[in-house]
């Protein structure tokens, strides 16, 4: 539903953007990863109609969205600080979002507010972190997008009300299709959270994989040996990390599970495990693998 094909960015002489191209499924949960800097905002401008791209595409359904008011109307993005008119209330925004976007549910609208018991007449200026963001949900989700983007969304608020959202969200995805695409650096969260990922690094999109293709791909490999195989051992596989104390080998692996057991066997260990990996240790090693490594400073 929600598509780049070879989107490329500049800002000046910098590449923010390097010829991306990314799909998000209809009626599924996208999370976009990586490291800091990698321009995974300036992909969600991008993707949202906010930025125009410098070539490439960025579409809903095959329409371009940038300069498309119709297709805007279907796509709403959150922002990591959400933004309001100044001096403005809750009631006010919602009369605004009410004239622009025509799939607007006035219900919806009451009951969100009344659940997280926000006051619709009080000044969203002088509300916390965690209201603000309560209000631009409400406000959101009352307007029934067809696809959805948002940028460290779950920043300031509470667990209670974190899981309060994620569940609208994953009912709106489930019953409506809408299509969700999420920046986190919370790894444990996304976790639970996605169907798909994909990660950045400076500006290109290294891979994107359905979640549970990706942590079936690589594991934790943990052998015991009476006598330590050459070298062969691990060229044979497609290792990421390795670590060898005494006669035991940790290795982190690429590749199915039936993949490396049968590798292993040839080398007659005297125990040896296969472990799956969370999310963020196979972030870790994935980002290692092509130099943004974990370095020990002493200072």
């Amino acid at each position: 539903m929600i598509r780049a094909k070879g989107v490329l960015k500049k800002f000046g002489r910098h590449e923010a953007v390097k010829n991306v191209d990314l799909h998000v499924k209809k009626g599924s949960i996208y999370g976009l990863l990586g490291s800091n800097g990698a321009g995974k905002t300036t992909l969600l401008k991008l993707v949202s109609g906010i930025l125009k791209a410098d070539s490439g595409k960025a579409e809903i359904e095959g329409v371009s969205i940038f300069e498309n008011p119709d297709v805007k109307k279907r796509v709403l993005f959150i922002p990591d600080q959400p933004a309001f008119f100044h001096q403005t209330s809750l009631k006010y925004m919602a009369n605004f979002y009410k004239a622009v976007y025509s799939q607007w549910n006035e219900t919806r609208f009451r009951q969100l507010y009344e659940h997280f018991a926000l006051d619709p007449h009080a000044k969203l200026s002088r509300m916390s972190k965690g209201m603000q963001r309560q209000a631009a949900f409400i406000l959101t989700l009352s307007a029934m997008p067809d696809a959805l983007v948002l940028d460290e969304p779950f920043d300031g608020l509470d667990p209670v009300v974190r899981q309060q959202i994620k569940n609208i969200l994953i009912q709106d995805v489930s019953t409506r299709g809408m299509a969700l695409l999420v920046s986190s650096h919370n790894l444990r969260e996304m976790e639970d959270f996605c169907d798909a990922v994909g990660v950045m690094h400076q500006g290109r999109l290294l891979y994107e994989r359905d979640l549970e293709e990706l942590k079936t791909d690589i594991s934790k490999l943990q052998a015991a040996f009476k006598k330590m195989p050459d070298e062969s051992f691990l060229t044979g596989m497609n290792v990421l990390h390795y670590e060898q104390r005494g006669r035991v080998l940790t290795c982190i692996v690429r590749g199915t599970e039936e993949e490396i057991d049968r590798h292993v066997r040839l080398y007659e260990p005297a125990l040896y495990d296969v472990l799956p990996l969370t999310l963020e240790e196979i972030f870790t090693y994935e980002m290692g693998s092509v130099g943004y490594e974990i370095r020990n400073l002493i200072v």
